[in-house]
């Protein structure tokens, strides 16, 4: 944001408002916890690349065009090279936005952060609060303004934090993010935040308000589709609170609820919901995967790979959500796939195939190659004949001719993986052997635990270099145990704790199993039988009748919802074309989506549809009628996928709407209305009663709504005829 816009904004501040200090943020750039080791053993979190970019630019570049003008950017984890990084890029050297450092070696969590910091006294006035792994586009504008204006009344009103809706899975009780389900109570007129709850006991079926909660407020509005965005606007109360408490260690867990359990000093926390903005944290691998492929498909605009930020190069955007940078070498016969990155120097071989991935710089892709849904970061060798499936190998990794990387699998950096190797679902590999001492995820919230880093300090001074190269003299005297990964392989797999698979597949950047999806969609089918009494909650949930609650438009939710489902429908329904993934896979995966966000059959029928006609749309044809015999040959390949949805005469109606809605906004199409109307009666996806009594229902519509009634007129005459023939002859 400029220096003029900024200016502007202070124009009918008081004076007092005009003599405070520019807007100022604390970005953690160590998120304390263990969730991307082995990988973080190496490179701290911030610096790890998504869609080819450090996490911390995407930050850094919100935080910049949202008007902040000065980050205190607190490094602990592999604190050298993330400041090597700040110093040797562009963010040292922005005009009206100033990026400083603040380093500490033995602070093992967030409020040892903030009671540091607190010490330096730099921070003199209301705050941004974030983590270096949060990816946003939203607006800072509203939220400070309400923020300030609820101070002027209230000085305990100290934090203000931002959520947006998120429905989370009924089959596994987590977000799309991979997080658990969230379970906050907010009064509904002043938004105050008045219960936080992110590790509910789903065996138990219900949780537990106190009583002096309901009260003391009048109306609460009970939420488990909330999605905590862990980007909060702080007073500078908020420090001192954190140096009062030395319990205070976690932001969430310890700090928030324990304000909002504290009736003596009575200090407040508020919500700010965004609804058509974007903002999400890194917290797994799964919302890892997550993020990227919304970054692919441009919901974080404009911080999106063809769009030139701080830390990203010159891509070009392609059809289909295909980005590939200039200088690439790409055989003839290869095959790039739909919401793929291609960066630059990667050279890729002969009818190698790549789809939903994203392949950093300096790659070299052999012959025969299969790429699905991977994460492949930059100078990685992947020789002739490999297939990865949903997997993450970072810098340097050599996957040897054969090879195979199963769903789920993390190589840390320079691992090898011999020939004709199969590295099993889940693995994680790396040249550093696992730690003896595990720190718990549990104890520590933010990236990576000081734990972690008294573990291997013999070996951080190899490691903790700006490009996460690893020296070969100290690992001279190690003898890889090659019998791991196979002839030629180099590096250690980690076992997995007791009880640790569930959490493998839960926080993996491979989709849920098929075997584990079906329990959990039995699992799910049965307790929704067990709640049809009607005393369960909706997602959303009045504690109070007669509430007068002026709720936010639920019309623009419902919107924003049919939107992101018609796009996760679209991206599954497109792997499944280039991934050869099967009709009743493809079911399991749509009714995931389908409970995730509360729609009906119908909804996927649509949805669906669309996505089979712009497939049909992008085959190559040169007339209208080999667009119709396009069409005719998808919707014959894929009808049992789409007769799954059709139960119903109402669900055939919303097939035969959504064709409307596509002939209207696709001029190909609008011609050969009535010819794939009958393409869709004469494979028996949708029958004759509902093509008549769709006839029926536009009788008394206007002349602009019949265009395609009229086109299909004589189609549909044919169908009434034929109709009345077969009443004569049963009467007869």
């Amino acid at each position: 944001m400029g220096t003029q816009k900024k200016n502007a904004s202070r124009g009918s501040e008081d004076p007092v408002e005009l003599a405070r200090v520019p807007l100022q943020a604390i970005l953690l750039a160590d998120s304390f916890t263990t969730k991307f080791r082995p990988i973080t053993l190496e490179r701290p979190k911030v610096l790890l690349p998504l869609v080819n970019v450090p996490m911390i630019n995407y930050t850094l570049a919100w935080l910049e065009s949202a008007g902040v003008e000065e980050v205190f950017v607190f490094c602990c984890a592999h604190s050298k090279q993330v400041i090597d990084y700040l110093e040797s890029s562009e963010w040292f050297s922005q005009p009206n936005f100033t990026v400083t450092t603040i380093e500490s070696h033995n602070s093992v969590s967030a409020g040892d952060a903030l009671r540091l910091i607190y010490e330096r006294n730099v921070i003199n006035g209301d705050f941004v609060l974030i983590s270096g792994d949060t990816v946003s586009n939203m607006s800072l504008t509203q939220v400070l303004q309400e923020h300030k204006e609820r101070r002027k009344k209230d000085s305990n009103a100290v934090m203000t934090v931002v959520i947006k809706r998120s429905k989370p899975s009924q089959i596994t009780h987590q977000s799309r993010l991979g997080t658990d389900e969230l379970f906050v109570a907010i009064d509904p007129n002043t938004k105050q935040l008045l219960y936080y709850e992110d590790k509910a006991d789903h065996a138990k079926g219900s949780i537990y308000l106190d009583k002096l909660l309901l009260a003391d407020n009048p109306s609460i509005t009970l939420h488990n589709d909330k999605q905590d965005c862990y980007i909060d606007i702080c007073s500078p109360e908020v420090l001192s609170l954190f140096t009062d408490n030395f319990d205070y260690q976690h932001l969430r867990r310890h700090f928030l609820k324990g304000l909002l359990v504290d009736d003596i000093m009575g200090y407040k926390i508020f919500t700010h919901e965004i609804h058509s903005s974007y903002a999400a944290r890194i917290d797994n691998f799964r919302s890892y995967d997550t993020i990227s492929k919304d970054i692919i498909q441009r919901w974080t605009y404009p911080l999106v790979p063809d769009v030139k930020f701080f830390g990203n190069s010159s891509i070009k955007l392609e059809r289909q959500g295909m980005y590939r940078a200039s200088e690439i070498g790409q055989s003839r016969s290869a095959q790039i796939g739909p919401f793929t990155v291609i960066g630059s120097g990667t050279k890729i071989g002969n009818t190698t195939k790549i789809s939903n991935s994203v392949i950093g710089e300096g790659c070299s892709i052999g012959s025969n190659v299969s790429i699905e849904g991977s994460y492949i970061w930059d100078n990685v060798t992947i020789e002739d004949g490999c297939k990865l499936r949903h997997a993450i190998a970072c810098d340097g990794v050599i996957v040897k001719s054969g090879a195979v990387l199963e769903p789920g699998v993390v190589l840390s950096f320079k691992v090898v993986v011999g020939q004709q190797f199969i590295v099993p679902s889940y693995s994680k590999v790396s040249l550093l052997q696992q730690p003896i001492k595990q720190d718990s995820d549990e104890e520590l919230e933010y990236a990576d635990s000081s734990g972690g880093i008294a573990e291997i300090s013999s070996i951080t001074h190899t490691v903790d270099k700006l490009n996460g190269e690893i020296t070969n003299q100290p690992f001279e005297t190690q003898c890889w145990p090659t019998s791991e990964l196979g002839t030629g392989g180099a590096g250690y797999v980690w076992s997995i704790c007791e009880g640790g698979h569930d959490e493998e597949w839960r926080h993996s950047v491979a989709p849920i199993p098929a075997d584990k999806l079906s329990e959990a969609i039995h699992a799910a089918d049965d307790d929704l039988e067990l709640t049809q009494d009607g005393r369960s909650l909706p997602p959303s949930g009045e504690l109070k009748p007669d509430s007068n609650d002026s709720e936010y438009d639920d019309d623009g939710e419902s919107r924003d919802d049919s939107i992101y489902f018609g796009k996760e429908v679209e991206a599954t329904f497109l792997r499944a074309v280039h991934e050869n993934i099967t009709v009743d896979h493809v079911i399991l995966e749509v009714n995931s989506l389908r409970l995730s966000y509360n729609k009906v059959a119908a909804d996927c029928a649509g949805d669906l549809f669309y996505s089979l006609m712009k497939l049909a749309l992008e085959t190559p044809q040169d007339s209208a009628s080999e667009l119709v015999q396009a069409t005719t040959n998808v919707l014959a390949k894929w009808k049992k996928l789409l007769k799954y949805y059709l139960a119903e005469i109402d669900e055939e109606i919303e097939v035969i709407l959504k064709l409307e809605e596509i002939c209207e906004s696709t001029k190909e199409f609008a011609p050969v209305f009535d010819k794939i109307l009958y393409q869709l009666y004469d494979l028996e996806v949708i029958q004759e009663e509902a093509i008549l009594r769709w006839d029926d229902e536009k009788k008394d519509a206007d002349e602009s709504d019949k265009v395609f009634v009229k086109q299909a007129e004589k189609f549909i005459q044919w169908l009434r005829e034929a109709s009345e023939e077969d009443e004569e002859e049963d009467e007869e």
